[in-house]
């Protein structure tokens, strides 16, 4: 498997070109944001690597414009930035996974087998997923709720999906790390909770009947009756 790692910290670099290497990837380097995005746009990857404060061009930014060129490969970033609002801005820009340094390398092997695996893994389109008058279309990304259409971030987007997916099941914050965000990457993180307001507000302000309910203690459920 083919690796970019865009990292400016010389001895991180090193120390995961050495270590990713030693684990049979192969393993391109990069060491500002507009040399990342340049051999991300003209090298097909199987995953890649990005530190989010970089220099030339962001992470952030890097990120956003390889996901618009490349819809499917997988992005972990990594950042000393660990605030709910960093890792929000992460993934609303488009990465699948957020690692927060300092962390385990074996913790970071372990996220890209999960996301390179979710890539081979994934299924054929679907058919629209609807329930009550809401309707998701995973093959054009469009949600709509009374015939209006919703706009929604990427993560937003696979949040309700997996919801839908599991209508009328009560489905837990565990679950959710787990299928929408690959890994537990911060289990004490309430970016969980974050999300589900953020979808709230979207799919049920101004919409009869309330469509998700929290279930305290246990998760949440997209269903029509609390």
């Amino acid at each position: 498997m083919k690796i970019l790692l865009v990292e400016d910290e010389p001895s991180v670099a090193a120390f995961l070109h050495q270590g990713l290497t030693e684990q049979d990837y192969t393993v391109d380097l990069a060491a500002d944001g507009l040399l990342g995005l340049r051999r991300a746009q003209s090298t097909l990857y199987d995953c890649l690597i990005l530190d989010q404060m970089l220099p030339g061009l962001s992470g952030l930014e890097v990120c956003r414009q390889v996901r618009a060129h490349d819809p499917g490969v997988p992005i972990l970033m990594l950042t000393a930035l660990g605030e709910t609002d960093d890792k929000i801005r992460g993934l609303d820009a488009g990465a699948d996974d957020y690692l927060v340094k300092p962390f385990a390398f074996t913790e970071l092997l372990a996220r890209i087998r999960a996301l390179v695996r979710r890539r081979t893994e994934a299924p054929a389109p679907a058919a629209v997923l609807r329930l009550a008058d809401l309707s998701l279309d995973p093959a054009t990304k469009r949600v709509e709720r009374a015939g209006q259409p919703l706009t929604l971030t990427a993560r937003e987007f696979a949040l309700l999906e997996y919801l839908l997916r599991h209508q009328g099941h009560v489905v837990s914050r565990a679950d959710l790390l787990e299928h929408v965000w690959d890994l537990s990457f911060d289990t004490g993180s309430n970016v969980i909770d974050v999300y589900i307001n953020f979808l709230r507000k979207k799919l049920d302000k101004g919409f009869e009947p309330k469509l998700i309910h929290t279930l305290v203690g246990m998760g949440y459920s997209l269903r029509i009756n609390g």
